[in-house]
């Protein structure tokens, strides 16, 4: 199944149900192949992070995504969800602010749940 925005927002939604921190969705699109969207969010236990990986796997396995590869479930510092097109990112803080993903995928437009990337508001209201 194709990951669509509607359903990496979804995601999105999903994470912050269980109380995700400073939950970014990343569109990739154009900038790698990868994967379309990255979801990157952080907790501040191993408990936390295991609850808003397995409500995301819940949640997007009734969606229609299968999930191809879970990593990281034993250390509960950075656990990975590949859904294929969409690749759900659950950190502590410190592994979060040491890997740097939203620098390293810099390129990437940030996505805002329930409305455009704010390239797109902008350019909507002529503000290229």
């Amino acid at each position: 199944m194709e990951v669509t925005r509607e359903l990496a927002v979804m995601a999105t939604q999903a994470a912050e149900e269980r109380k995700a921190e400073d939950v970014l969705l990343l569109d990739l699109r154009g900038v790698t192949l990868v994967a379309d969207y990255f979801l990157i969010a952080s907790a501040s236990t191993g408990r936390q992070i295991k609850a808003i990986a397995e409500h995301l796997e819940e949640t997007l396995s009734k969606a229609g995504l299968r999930l191809l590869r879970k990593e990281g479930w034993e250390s509960q510092r950075w656990v990975l969800l590949d859904f294929g097109g969409l690749v759900c990112h659950i950190f502590n803080r410190a592994e979060r602010e040491f890997y740097g993903l939203e620098r390293l995928w810099g390129d990437a437009k940030r996505v805002v749940p329930g409305g455009e990337t704010p390239e797109a508001k902008r350019e909507e209201n002529g503000q290229a």
